[in-house]
């Protein structure tokens, strides 16, 4: 703020210069259209003739003036010489002539600057034009009292300014202070130190950053917390498929037998599938998990996306020997879009139909169902199986990571319904679970999962 302040004094000098001129020269000013007038009514007409009659002494009291330089001129009806100098300019020709009106103008005189009050008189004689009475004088009067305001204002302002800027400093000394311990507690904080920043001892018009700052830290803390337990999550659950691939290629490594040697190539088979089942379902959670606020939503179909997502699926139910079907309408025939992510609104029916095949004996069903409403806005995705079903006691620990129901005999990692429900609430969705009871399968009472879209509002496809 300083450097404003130095550039701001010498305009302030300038600007204080033009109005002392301005006001020192209102009073020379009057005191040259009071001469003008005087002369004026030394202006006589006799015989028909023009006459100007200044006396002597009358002169030398016009023209006495310590400081500037006093000239006077007298001009008949035919603008010939009656009084005064010969060399005084005339007026401008377009400055019309109104009687009685005494001007103001600036001239230059032997290479001198003066100013001028001029008036024209009417006079009585036949045919006569007016007659012009100028007053001249120098400037220096004039000069001399503006500086002198000029001098009287910048005295203060060389005492002011200093002061300006000490209270200046001082002011912003006193108002930086909060910041400055707000600095010294932020640097002293640990890495770990995800706890929100005391905003009640920071100016007012830092709170709002101070806030964001707070907002960014709770993100990066649920961030930091996500990761953290991803990692002891994929430690902790790649440690048996690794283990066991190890122990089997040792094993293999022994065998002498083709046979055995067969077997044991074909549990590392499996124990590569069940690790890089569990890997990719460990990403999954993690891209879920992590997407939050920053998630990439467009204007999607949901039934592209069931139709890619069950021509993936087929393969594994013929290879089980599964009837699965789709019911629902067609690209474009009902209210089926909405605002979601297209790769994780696929990651939640790949996983629902895993989930239903996996648990599913052969022979069995698989029937996902897409069902929209138009006027209530809400989409409806249930995918139904006829397997051992879900106990009523268990339906909301199975959306816990790593949580399998016991009896069920199927490899799995435990995620499916994680990622799901991690999914669904990013899309503003409620998941239920309930029993299926398919017809033609009353042996199981199998199970159905609901995604009910109720925070999306669709449109008609196309």
């Amino acid at each position: 703020m300083l450097t404003p302040l130095l550039l701001l004094w010498p305009i302030s000098l300038a600007l204080t210069w033009l109005v002392a001129q301005n006001i020192a020269g209102k009073p020379f000013d009057r005191a040259l259209e009071y001469n003008v007038q005087a002369l004026a009514k030394l202006v006589v007409v006799k015989n028909n003739q023009v006459q100007f009659n200044l006396t002597a002494p009358a002169r030398e009291i016009l023209r006495a003036d310590d400081s500037d330089l006093v000239y006077y001129q007298v001009l008949g009806t035919h603008g010939e010489y009656l009084s005064g100098e010969h060399d005084l300019p005339k007026p401008p020709d377009e400055d019309k002539p109104t009687d009685g009106e005494v001007r103001l103008r600036e001239e230059i005189i032997q290479g001198e600057g003066v100013r001028v009050a001029y008036t024209w008189i009417k006079v009585d004689a036949k045919g006569a034009s007016p007659v012009l009475v100028q007053v001249a004088e120098t400037l220096e009067k004039r000069k001399t009292l503006a500086t002198e305001i000029v001098k009287g204002t910048m005295v203060p302002q060389f005492v002011t300014l200093p002061l300006a800027v000490l209270l200046v400093w001082l002011a912003l000394v006193r108002g930086i202070k909060p910041l400055a311990q707000l600095e010294k507690r932020i640097r002293a904080r640990k890495s770990d130190d995800m706890s929100p920043l005391d905003d009640t001892a920071v100016p007012e018009e830092v709170a709002p950053l101070v806030s964001s700052i707070n907002d960014l830290l709770s993100r990066l803390k649920v961030s930091l917390t996500t990761q953290k337990r991803f990692l002891a999550d994929a430690a902790h659950q790649l440690k048996t498929p690794l283990a066991g691939l190890r122990m089997q290629a040792d094993l293999a490594q022994r065998e002498t037998d083709a046979v055995e040697l067969k077997k044991s190539l074909k549990q590392i088979g499996r124990a590569s599938v069940r690790a890089t089942h569990t890997v990719n379902q460990l990403l999954a959670l993690a891209r879920a998990e992590t997407s939050g606020r920053s998630l990439a939503k467009q204007r999607v179909d949901l039934v592209h996306i069931v139709s890619e997502v069950m021509a993936d699926s087929v393969p594994r139910a013929l290879e089980k020997k599964i009837d699965l079907g789709y019911e629902g309408p067609a690209a474009g025939e009902q209210a089926t879009e909405l605002e979601g992510n297209a790769t994780l609104l696929g990651e939640l029916v790949r996983n629902l139909l895993d989930n239903a095949i996996n648990y599913t004996p052969e022979h069995g069903q698989v029937t996902l169902r897409l069902l929209s409403d138009r006027f209530s806005g809400v989409l409806v995705l249930l995918v139904e199986d006829s397997g051992p079903g879900i106990a009523e006691s268990e339906r909301e620990l199975v959306f816990q990571p790593f949580y399998r129901t016991l009896g069920t005999n199927v490899d799995g990692s435990g995620l499916g319904l994680a990622i799901v429900q991690e999914i669904a609430q990013q899309h503003g969705a409620v998941i239920s679970v309930e029993d299926a009871e398919l017809p033609g399968h009353p042996q199981t009472p199998g199970t159905r999962v609901t995604v009910r879209f109720v925070g999306m509002e669709p449109h008609l496809a196309g």
